[in-house]
């Protein structure tokens, strides 16, 4: 039995890069393509390559993810993405360093950063979203902070959108405990488990989604389960946006040397990967 849908929080008026975005979108009719590269991966100025050609090749926000030695959520692709990036320096000084450079040239994407906790706390709170937010971060997605302990961020994230994981299990009874303070967007998990290992079911995401948009305002993004433009342009058909991660990352390790460097091919491999999945997403509602 499916669960009940929860009440519809009241509109608000929603400022900022992410609103405006999905604002965009809708008058245009369309979803939004959010791709993920893992920041440093394989290397600092391969990656910023990568995450300065993602508008042009389609991307409508992107995801980038903080290196992190212990990322539970993540499964082997995303995992080795993480393991290169940390080999190369990575961090989440890093990453706030490729935002910084990335908003010289482009003001209006909307840029997330994905990762876990135990880095924001090391760095400290405060300082940390003091410096996301100077730095050109739009959203922060916090893969091991339950709504329970958003507390940890939230006296000190004025100015950042705090988006919030709902996945299948929350839907019995935990959803207005995970929606509460949610801002961007709501990041639907569409499989239980790690990143990477099996795909969204079409049939799945068509029961779920109906629930989490009865009770928000904000738009839904799916991700976990999300590989290709086909089933990007299915997430598109049911909720307002697709995450893409493991199969471009997949892509990006396709190109790496037996040394694991990139290659001449490396950027424009993954870009191609993105523009592939954008024309799938643009074309899915026409």
């Amino acid at each position: 039995m499916s669960a009940p849908a929860a009440e519809a929080a009241p509109a608000r008026i929603r400022t900022g890069r992410i609103a405006a975005r999905f604002a965009q979108l809708r008058a245009e009719g369309r979803g939004a393509l959010m791709p993920f590269l893992e920041a440093y991966d394989p290397d600092p100025a391969t990656s910023m390559a990568i995450l300065r050609g993602m508008p042009g090749a389609g991307a409508d926000l992107i995801e980038i993810g903080v290196p992190f030695t212990d990322p539970a959520a993540d499964g082997p692709t995303v995992q080795k993405a993480g393991q290169r990036a940390l080999k190369a320096g990575g961090s989440l000084a890093g990453a706030l360093a490729m935002v910084r450079d990335f908003r010289r040239d482009d003001d209006e994407t909307p840029l997330v950063l994905m990762g876990y906790l135990n880095p924001i706390l090391a760095y400290g709170a405060e300082r940390f979203c003091c410096d996301a937010r100077e730095s050109g971060v739009d959203g922060l997605i916090v893969v091991d902070m339950p709504p329970e302990e958003a507390e940890e961020l939230r006296p000190f994230a004025h100015g950042l959108d705090m988006i919030r994981l709902v996945a299948p299990t929350s839907l019995q009874g935990r959803l207005p405990i995970v929606l509460d303070g949610a801002g961007g967007f709501i990041y639907y998990v569409a499989i239980t488990g790690i990143t990477g290992t099996r795909s969204a079911e079409v049939q799945d995401l068509q029961a779920a989604i109906p629930i989490v948009r009865a009770a928000t305002d904000l738009p839904i993004a799916i991700g976990f389960g999300v590989r290709t433009p086909g089933q990007a342009a299915d997430a598109v058909r049911v909720a307002d946006g697709a995450v893409v991660a493991s199969s471009l990352i997949e892509i990006l390790a396709g190109t790496l040397d037996e040394k694991g460097r990139a290659t001449s091919g490396t950027v424009r491999a993954v870009l191609d990967g993105v523009r592939a999945l954008a024309e799938g997403v643009r074309g899915a509602r026409s």
